[in-house]
């Protein structure tokens, strides 16, 4: 098979990592790709978010599938493109990608058939915001209703902060026209904890689950990123825990859009909050979360082909999904001053020389034929182990041995999770 995977950072990296392991794939290419996914697959100059040249490429191409990995690419409905251009894609439809493209239509949906989220209210006019924040409990959350590189949410500790968000976001356009509606919701307080189902439409399979780690420094502190590192499993749960949120919010979730005509094929991504009344919705994602994804794809037995196919013609109730039984961390190594202004093209060393797998983010290669920085966060460095303690471990180690001007890693990964133990059904 001859397979396009669309996106440039490390979640695209692993995926094309996964898929040159499967005995059906001959051939890998990547737009745009990076640096390290240049190793393993040709990439092509094309951006993720230029759909009409994606198209023509795929077409021209003869590509037996296109695997649209990003979030941009989905909500402007490139699979619905490439399907109607006779070309075999996976991914959701731009119809479905909507439950990320849109925290409002997310919200809607979840309270219309009663699955378990925070309560919350949404604005379009800024001094209505204003009012209704005056009457609420601090600290509160204010998110962006558009997509914003998962950057787009604040916890404001305090009304002035509040305002201070809210003004950012619609007056500033701090996140461009993903502020024009926002979400001001409760905030909800327990451990936060990610799982991943494949959706084939009818049926869900959740993935291991995984803990992202979202604040740029240790002890869960400084900005919002794209995400520092994650660890599998991400909470220590029950079987009836993960039965719970299957039969509460994962199943109903892909019936509710299933109901709205809006039927979900491919990644969905379920960020959750542990709450002492149960496992409520944080957040919808349309796709393999980053570097959740670098965590967790590792560990899939199956060939991945096989599972691509399942989700695409709608028989995944008939596949078996295996997953080794270890435990994975990744630690992102991000460039200096991340997730602000950073310098790039400073030379890495040490990737091949660390002993453990490494997924490339922000990573090109320059005139000398070295890989060199190009994005904020740049590396991911993978173990697994037997227990979490021994992959988390085993990251670090790789890490150190990692080295390029500036590197910024949380030196906590994983390290503060402790037992959840049992959660309320």
């Amino acid at each position: 098979m001859k397979v396009l995977v669309v996106g440039s950072g490390g979640r695209e990296h692993v995926i094309c990592w996964k898929l040159a392991q499967s005995a059906r794939v001959d051939e890998i290419y990547c737009a745009p790709g990076n640096g390290g996914i240049a190793k393993i697959a040709t990439c092509v100059p094309i951006k993720a978010t230029e759909i009409d040249k994606l198209v023509d490429y795929a077409k021209e191409g003869a590509f037996d599938l296109v695997f649209v990995a990003p979030e941009d690419p989905l909500a402007l409905g490139l699979v619905d493109r490439l399907e109607e251009a006779g070309v075999r894609a996976f991914g959701p439809s731009a119809a479905a990608a909507i439950v990320e493209s849109s925290k409002a239509f997310s919200k809607n949906l979840m309270k219309k058939y009663n699955i378990p989220t925070a309560k919350y209210e949404l604005f379009d006019d800024e001094a209505k915001a204003f009012e209704y924040l005056e009457s609420q409990k601090m600290p509160i959350v204010i998110k962006c209703d558009g997509l914003a590189l998962g950057k787009g949410v604040i916890i404001a500790q305090t009304l002035d902060e509040a305002k201070d968000a809210v003004r950012s976001m619609m007056e500033d356009k701090a996140f461009g026209d993903a502020g024009n509606t926002i979400v001001i919701e409760e905030c909800m307080t327990g451990p936060e904890l990610t799982i991943l189902a494949f959706s084939d439409g009818n049926t869900a399979v959740p993935m291991v689950s995984s803990r992202d780690h979202k604040r740029a420094y240790d002890h869960d502190e400084g900005l919002n990123t794209g995400g520092m590192g994650a660890v599998t499993p991400g909470a220590d749960l029950y079987p009836e825990d993960i039965e719970a949120i299957n039969n509460k919010i994962i199943r109903p979730t892909i019936e509710a859009l299933a109901a709205e005509g809006r039927t979900f094929k491919g990644v969905l991504y379920f960020g959750l909050m542990l709450t002492d009344e149960g496992a409520k919705v944080v957040e919808y994602n349309c796709r393999f979360g980053d570097p959740e994804v670098q965590a967790i794809l590792p560990l899939l037995e199956n060939d991945f082909m096989d599972v691509i196919d399942a989700v695409i013609d709608g028989h995944l109730a008939d596949v078996d999904i295996r997953w080794k039984n270890k435990c994975s961390c990744v630690v992102v190594m991000a460039s200096g001053g991340y997730p602000k202004s950073y310098a790039k093209g400073y030379k890495i060393e040490g990737i091949d020389t660390c002993g453990k797998i490494v997924f490339q983010a922000g990573t090109a290669i320059d005139g000398n034929g070295d890989t060199v920085t190009s994005g904020g966060r740049v590396l991911c460095v993978y173990d697994e182990g037997d227990t979490l303690d021994e992959a988390i471990d085993g990251a670090y180690e790789g890490v150190k041995k990692i080295s390029f001007t500036d590197a910024h890693y949380r030196t906590d990964i994983g390290r503060t999770l402790g037992n959840i133990g049992h959660i309320k059904a």
